[in-house]
């Protein structure tokens, strides 16, 4: 596969055009540090860690009661009068909880704008989402925020979470995404009754290099909403906790250790949507985001949280920080394929691919192929395949890709698939080439060496293998990328898969959201 897209001629004549490359994959943060760094994080972790951490568990501690005696007696469906008490326990808390971050490194947040009230923007949408250090401004704020439900038997915790009279979203409730959306449609048509809901719109936690599709369900209310826009400009960046680095303590220990750490937060006005938006949520979050993209100088991208969980599959086969595979599967949702289909088209493709015994495809051809008419999106996906610009395709490299796309963490599954579509029909072996040509495309690299890895699995030396011998490898070697093809390739980085779930995110878990789907 290719790293850079090539916009073919085939639209009307005229010279190729070069597309930009894939942004920076969003869903990864690789955290290297200079011996100095190293030396300063060593010291403070003896001196000043040890301080931040138990004042601001001292904070959380102290915070308690006063958000347990503003949470009893109250009503789920109803909101009660803000008397003078209630006040007076909000600065209180605010004021507790804006200690406990100074405490935390962040003596000065920068706030540009002004937060308007819940009468005139019943939403805050909050962007980019990169870490649980977003908490901040909902604590500045006071506003309700979606999380799941069990985060409200979490002790201390919880109580502070009811505090802000969060929407929950149930697990074991099957219609629990529904009723979360009637529950955002009816608190933010209350008239400003209700506190502000704030939203992380893209539903899950990236690097902030780019700004990844908004979920539609966030301005299914269509009511004006209030972007927020927040920056965490440190020359070491610790804040950033993605699903490709370091884990949720590991960014607790390293942030704590910074002297100081810079945060800015900025007020967009008012985004009131028009009558064509309020008829199609899906282009007012897309017009929503792309004026905080503007905003924050970053570029958009139609990765989405799907995306996040293909990079982040534990499969034998680890993807690496410049895979192909993502922008694959953003121009598979591009051209209408829908995912609930994609077992089914899997393997029809796979038995039409095995048939075609490496028939090289046109552009026609492999429309003709997936049963689609020629568009822009599928020359895309076509140059992605058309490596030497020779205007064909093996359309087995796109199977495999789908394959691997469509199941992540089935990774022996994809390679018998490839097995099956280029082994020889008398025995089913593939060669040195081949077995590069499948590892690469389900890698979703422009190269990958795979010497080592076939002089280890071909033990007779006969300048073949099948797929029987390489399970049997792997079975014995379940590490083998890491053994014989990650140290030999570039694009691969170090860090393994955090898989801890984000408290201020419904959607963060890939497990929790195949439930609620």
């Amino acid at each position: 596969m290719r790293l850079r897209l090539m916009e073919s001629t085939l639209a009307g004549g005229g010279e190729k055009r070069e597309l930009p490359p894939p942004f920076r994959n969003p869903f990864v943060h690789d955290l290297r540090f200079t011996t100095a760094q190293k030396l300063q994080i060593g010291f403070m972790t003896v001196t000043l860690f040890p301080i931040r951490l138990f004042i601001a568990a001292f904070m959380m501690l102290l915070a308690w009661p006063f958000a347990f005696i503003a949470s009893v007696g109250r009503s789920e469906t109803a909101v009660e009068p803000q008397c003078l008490w209630r006040k007076l326990v909000d600065v209180v808390l605010r004021t507790i909880m804006r200690v406990m971050w100074f405490a935390g490194g962040f003596h000065w947040i920068s706030i540009k704008g002004r937060q308007a009230p819940p009468a005139e923007a019943p939403i805050l949408t909050l962007g980019p989402h990169s870490s649980y250090f977003d908490a901040i401004p909902v604590t500045m704020t006071m506003a309700s925020i979606v999380m799941k439900a069990e985060s409200k038997d979490i002790p201390v915790w919880g109580t502070l979470i009811r505090y802000i009279r969060p929407v929950f979203v149930s697990r074991s409730d099957q219609d629990s995404r529904r009723k979360t959306v009637e529950e955002i449609k009816r608190r933010a048509r209350s008239g400003g009754e209700w506190p502000q809901i704030m939203i992380f719109p893209e539903g899950t936690c990236t690097n902030r290099s780019c700004l990844i599709t908004f979920k539609p369900g966030v301005c299914v209310c269509v009511v004006p909403v209030k972007p927020l826009m927040q920056v965490y400009p440190n020359k070491l960046d610790t804040i950033t906790w993605t699903w490709q680095g370091p884990g949720a303590f590991k960014i607790l220990w390293l942030t704590l250790c910074q002297l100081h750490n810079e945060f800015e937060i900025e007020y967009l006005p008012i985004y009131s949507p028009s009558e064509e938006e309020k008829k199609n949520p899906a282009l007012f979050a897309h017009n929503v985001r792309r004026l905080m993209a503007k905003a924050l100088q970053v570029p958009v991208t139609d990765y989405s949280f799907e995306d996040c969980q293909l990079a982040t599959a534990q499969g034998q086969v680890r993807l690496p920080v410049d895979t192909c595979l993502l922008e694959f599967s953003k121009l598979l949702r591009s051209l209408g394929l829908k995912r609930v289909n994609w077992e089914k088209l899997l393997q029809d493709y796979g038995k039409r691919a095995r048939s075609l015994q490496g028939q090289r495809l046109s552009l026609e051809d492999f429309g003709r192929f997936l049963e689609l008419p020629v568009s822009l999106e599928l020359r895309h996906m076509f140059a992605l395949f058309d490596e030497n610009e020779e205007h064909s395709m093996d359309v087995r490299e796109f199977v495999i890709a789908f394959s691997v796309v469509c199941r992540p963490a089935k990774t022996l599954d994809t390679i018998r698939l490839a097995f099956q579509m280029f082994g020889a029909e008398q025995d089913g072996v593939i060669t040195e080439s081949e077995l590069m040509c499948i590892l690469r495309t389900a890698h979703g690299l422009g190269e990958l060496k795979v010497s080592r890895l076939f002089r280890a699995i071909d033990e007779e030396d006969s300048g073949k293998i099948s797929f029987e011998s390489f399970r049997e490898f792997v079975d014995q070697h379940p590490d083998f990328g890491e053994q014989y093809l990650y140290s030999d390739s570039a694009g691969f980085g170090s860090s393994s898969p955090s898989h801890t779930t984000n408290g201020f995110c419904a959607d963060f878990s890939p497990s929790e959201q195949k439930k609620l789907d």
